[in-house]
């Protein structure tokens, strides 16, 4: 089994990345094989509404150039994911809400790559505005249909300086708690394959209030 995680950091070994790392090891130690992308620091532009990907139906972005295509290709692979993004004004950087937009709609409008998968987002943050930015992080995979494990408290952890993330020791437990919930949820699911039939895939139902 595999888990990629995506650092939405301009800093690849920041404190975010030191978060994803706590998660990451846990996992590694029961076993899953882990990777950590960075795409903070990347040129990412936002979705353009082109309606392309779902024309053409070949899981990809038509926009060219950047990490979003690869990313859409490292997930369907994997079998969790891991989304992890420092704080800018209370929500996640500008270049992982690009690469988010992107990577997730193109997955949705191309038969829900990524449902049943398991996943998980954390946030790191200075002070203030950690629970938006875990918020706007899970509501990727909630609308993804994926499965989300759960830590003893909301997966933030404080820090701003490179490394002070460790002096949280509260927020280091709910990274470590997080990455042993997960590898349990992932050894659950696969272990369920052929064993439990999942429920089928409903098609969308779409509701326009205007009329």
């Amino acid at each position: 089994m595999k888990v990629v995680a995506f650092n939405g950091s301009p800093h690849k070994e920041g404190n975010t990345w030191q978060a994803l790392k706590m998660v990451t090891a846990e996992l590694e130690a029961a076993g899953i094989e882990t990777e950590i992308v960075t795409v903070g620091d990347k040129a990412i532009r936002g979705c353009t509404a082109c309606g392309m990907c779902a024309r053409n139906k070949d899981e990809k972005c038509v926009l060219p150039g950047d990490e979003v295509n690869e990313g859409i290709q490292k997930i369907k692979a994997a079998d969790g994911v891991l989304l992890g993004s420092p704080v800018h004004y209370a929500a996640m950087t500008g270049a992982m809400k690009s690469f988010l937009d992107r990577v997730f709609y193109v997955a949705g409008m191309n038969g829900g790559l990524f449902r049943h998968k398991v996943g998980a987002s954390v946030a790191a943050v200075r002070r203030s505005g950690g629970m938006p930015a875990f918020e706007q992080l899970n509501n990727f995979l909630l609308y993804s249909e994926m499965l989300i494990p759960t830590s003893n408290y909301w997966n933030v952890i404080h820090g701003r300086m490179p490394g002070e993330v460790a002096e949280d020791a509260e927020g280091a437990q709910v990274m470590r708690v997080l990455g042993k919930n997960m590898a349990w949820l992932l050894k659950l699911v696969e272990h369920g394959k052929g064993a439990v039939t999942p429920p089928k895939k409903e098609k969308k139902a779409y509701m326009h209030f205007i009329r």
